[in-house]
């Protein structure tokens, strides 16, 4: 009730807020690597992820690394992530690179495992330290009661294998590991590493909290978790089975699909247009109504029975979804997959492994509510008023008492490390702010949180942004509250811009580019990705020999090794012109219709070009778009400076991090490439 009424009262506090002009939004990935606790803020991550731009080049994350506890010398250096933005019809088929390479950082932050206890401080900023009980606060604070769900659960799992006789022992785990190594084709020593590496799952915990709950669980469940042989069969059919290649319009209105029927009944061919200009699922409306192909059981039954009865060529009736109607059209039916009897145990062994996991996820969820039930277990730590009268308990299961001091030992060991992470970061910005004589005002908070709120759509009718509903949505997580917001979200991000704003200059030249890369002609493409050299000079030399779209399409499919190119038959989104991929945009722009292009190698693949037509300009004169154009070049060149600064500071700053002395790296690297095709 206090969360609620807290934002209530600061939603009505902000309600005269200005509109802000609109940033196309992405600059607030930005904020997110320097705010504490970044990990938690799915919700609002996913949120930001979304650029509304069609900017030039995407914006770059950036980390503080540390310094080696044995060299105590300045070095840090930053950390690159691509951005993956959703781009509109100006996207290209690589994405923006990177032009300002930036230093990398060394591997993400690890959970830390129980040497954290041994400290009572856990980082020096530029010589001022962070605690190990601040870093307590802060984790307990942003995590606590998801930890300590974990924790009740795994207790009662532990007390009932205790009931039961059940005994998982390390041998038991470290045989389980190795058959789920063998799945991946992977040594033991190298899952664990990825796991450590790239997932962030600390071995222990991935032992002690994956592992051993799963075996316990099947143990438990060993009667219920079954696997029949229909289960079997009709696995085995949805993936070798035969699927049928569709285009799909789907729209939530019952008189436009009949409308929308008529039409492409009477002009099959048209159906793809159609599917283009009035289907309302903006993925596959992007690819003319193409969608991966239909298998049987492995989704809606009426939409495969729907597919399933379609010869290539014809048209389905309206088949309802939910709120939605859905007609099909057959591209073409797809035979069974062969399996040859040599690797027909391991499929169908690999595929009863898949159903009893799933089988026995769907029971751990029994076992878990039918133990809760019988148990009884008292979760203090959301009842203040008993944690008054039970001090130092967070929570009781059948009388078993788990302290305040257990749960942030908890939240520390599994997510002090990207705290800190957040809390060094966010010492050097106050820092930062202080030596340039800066503050961050509430009324700057205010702004911000208004630009991302127009900036995502949460606008009220008069076109105010809605900072109620803006709110609600970014802590809809239970993780998230509105402090946590603003600290680890909107503060940063406006310190940040403070401390760069002063660099970002727009030049003549920046609008003419903008203006050519987001109006300007485009070209329309089909697309091959191949993997090597030698596979690209046959495909190349086979489009050659037979210079059709069509053909060129079932290259696509069966050799093109890019997601999008090879399930919409080469259709890519059209290439504009500084996009980020000069020598692709020059290649396609060289092109006339019907022509195949060179080989273009960029980023270790081999692309190959078919120009179908070019797209004509609906806006001819910057004066006419100059007003938006200066405000998504505003918006893109901020993010680069905040970059850009955030790096710099880095670089000037000494920080020792006692939960990760690992060497800083040094030299630059391009950043990650995004995905090759984004709709």
């Amino acid at each position: 009730m206090a969360g609620k009424e807290a934002k209530d009262q600061y939603c009505d506090a902000t309600e005269t807020t200005e509109p802000t002009l609109r940033r196309f939004g992405g600059r607030m990935k930005v904020l997110l690597t320097v705010a504490a606790g970044g990990v938690l803020l799915s919700s609002i991550i996913w949120l930001r992820n979304t650029d509304h731009s069609s900017s030039e080049a995407s914006a770059q994350q950036a980390k503080p690394a540390t310094v080696q506890v044995a060299d105590k010398k300045p070095g840090a250096t930053t950390q690159q992530q691509s951005q993956t933005p959703r781009q509109s019809v100006t996207n290209t088929i690589l994405g923006p690179a990177d032009l300002n390479a930036s230093p990398k950082l060394p591997e993400k932050p690890r959970a830390v495992g129980q040497e954290h206890k041994q400290l009572s401080v856990f980082a020096v900023v530029n010589g001022e330290q962070i605690s190990r009980k601040f870093i307590g606060q802060q984790t307990v604070k942003r995590f606590g009661g998801e930890v300590l769900e974990s924790i009740i659960n795994k207790k009662l799992i532990e007390l009932e294998c205790t009931r039961l006789g059940i005994l998982v022992t390390d041998k038991h785990v470290d045989m389980e590991i190795e058959v789920i190594a063998k799945k991946f084709g992977l040594s033991v020593d190298r899952w664990l590493d990825l796991l450590q590496n790239e997932r962030d799952i600390p071995i222990q915990k991935y032992r002690e909290e994956i592992i051993w709950p799963a075996l316990a669980l099947r143990q438990m469940a060993t009667k219920q978790i079954q696997v029949s042989p229909e289960e079997l069969s009709k696995a085995y059919e949805s993936e070798f089975g035969p699927k049928v290649k569709v285009r799909v319009i789907t729209v939530t209105n019952l008189e436009k699909a009949q409308q929308l029927l008529k039409a492409a009944k009477a002009n099959p061919d048209d159906f793809g247009s159609l599917a283009k200009d009035h289907s309302e699922d903006p993925t596959s409306a992007s690819a003319r109504g193409l969608i991966p192909a239909i298998r049987k059981h492995g989704g809606e039954e009426s939409i495969e029975l729907a597919a399933f009865s379609l010869e290539p060529g014809e048209i389905s009736d309206i088949v309802k979804v939910a709120n939605q109607y859905l007609i099909l059209k057959c591209e073409k039916r797809i035979a069974p997959t062969y399996v040859a009897p040599q690797f027909l145990a391991d499929a169908k062994q690999r595929l009863h492994d898949q159903i009893r996991d799933a089988n026995m996820q769907r029971e751990a969820s029994k076992i878990f509510k039918e133990l809760k039930e019988k148990a009884k277990v008292v979760n203090v730590y959301v009842q203040p008023e008993l944690g008054k009268q039970m001090p130092g308990v967070v929570g009781l299961i059948n009388n078993y008492k788990i302290t305040t001091r257990d749960l942030t030992d908890e939240c520390i060991m599994r997510h002090g490390a990207s705290v800190l992470e957040g809390e060094i970061n966010r010492k050097l910005l106050k820092q930062a702010l202080v030596k340039a004589e800066k503050k961050v005002t509430n009324d700057d908070l205010n702004r911000e949180i208004a630009r991302a709120a127009e900036s995502y759509g949460f606008l009220k009718a008069n076109g105010d942004p809605d900072l109620r509903a803006w709110v609600d949505k970014v802590t809809e997580n239970d993780n998230v509250t509105l402090d946590i917001y603003v600290q680890d979200a909107v503060w940063p991000s406006v310190a940040l811009e403070k401390l760069a704003i002063d660099s970002v200059k727009i030049s003549q030249e920046d609008l003419e580019k903008g203006f050519e890369s987001n109006y300007g002609q485009r070209v329309k493409v089909l697309a091959i990705v191949l993997q090597n050299q030698r596979q690209a000079n046959m495909v190349w030399e086979l489009a050659k020999n037979n210079p059709s779209d069509y053909f060129f399409g079932q290259l696509a499919e069966q050799y093109s090794v890019e997601p999008v190119s090879r399930e919409n038959s080469g259709q890519v989104p059209p290439i504009r012109r500084h996009g980020g991929q000069p020598q692709l945009e020059d290649e396609a722009f060289r092109l006339s219709k019907g022509e195949l292009s060179s080989i273009v190698a960029i980023g270790g693949k081999f692309i190959i070009l078919r120009c179908v037509g070019h797209t004509e300009p609906v806006v001819t004169d910057l004066a006419d778009v100059k007003t938006e154009l200066l405000k998504e070049l505003q918006d893109r060149k901020t993010r680069t400076a905040m970059n850009r600064t955030f790096a710099e500071l880095v670089e000037a700053s000494e920080v020792v991090n006692f939960l990760r002395p690992i060497k800083a790296a040094s030299g630059v690297t391009p950043s990650a490439q995004p995905p090759m095709f984004q709709k």
